[in-house]
């Protein structure tokens, strides 16, 4: 899954960062509204991390714009929004969740438990068990370990978070350019070939038959019986 950090504390930030890409996240990190606002207008993200407090802006507005439209996002579809702030007043609380937010969190925190929300916000869009189950494939996103046919399956992070986003969606049809979109972050130039060579050495690791099959011209597709 595609994540953005907004977080004005570059070094919080950038721990978030690295926390939740061990996770198998793919992570884009902004420190400002304004490039937040930019990020979320040109990049498809399943769940935004934000700050109540900006150096140019609010997040709470910006959690309002996202809920409301007025931020218009790339696939239409508005990002889970777990609000991350100081503010543990009750009132912010409660302001914070009436602005749309799914999720708050209150500074400091243990970062276990900030993994364990995002995991709980994602599977709100995708399965209500932590456990995916597709086929002879199970996948344990919170032990961070798949199997097929209880044969366990040696991944790497990319490889563990793209067999997610497919397990995910299994039986859609997605193209290169949406797994690009989702599962790898703003680093990853757009006309690499990464996406290619990723899953051509996941279906290696998975054996065979094949689970993933190409759909000529429109992109992959996991097989969901």
């Amino acid at each position: 899954m595609r994540l953005l950090v907004v977080e004005d504390e570059p070094d919080l930030a950038d721990v978030i960062a690295r926390g939740l890409r061990r996770d198998g996240h793919a992570i884009d990190v902004a420190l400002t509204s304004y490039d937040a606002d930019m990020k979320l207008r040109s990049n498809g993200y399943d769940l935004v991390v934000l700050d109540w407090n900006l150096p140019d802006g609010s997040g709470l507005q910006l959690c309002r714009d996202l809920v409301s439209g007025d931020l218009p996002t790339l696939e239409g579809d508005r990002p889970r929004i777990l609000m991350l702030t100081a503010r543990d007043d009750v009132q912010d609380r409660v302001a914070g969740l009436d602005s749309g937010a799914d999720d708050y969190l209150v500074k400091p925190f243990a970062f276990p438990e900030l993994s364990a929300r995002v995991r709980a916000l994602i599977r709100r869009d995708t399965e209500t068990d932590p456990v995916l189950e597709v086929g002879p494939l199970v996948l344990d996103h919170a032990r961070f370990t798949a199997a097929r046919d209880g044969e366990k399956l040696d991944l790497t992070a990319k490889e563990f978070a793209l067999l997610h986003y497919f397990m995910a969606n299994a039986g859609i049809v997605m193209s290169q350019e949406h797994l690009l979109e989702h599962v790898w972050d703003e680093m990853t130039d757009p006309l690499t070939n990464v996406v290619r060579v990723t899953v051509s050495n996941l279906r290696k690791k998975l054996g065979d038959p094949q689970l993933i099959t190409t759909v000529p011209g429109r992109g992959y597709k996991l097989e969901d019986d």
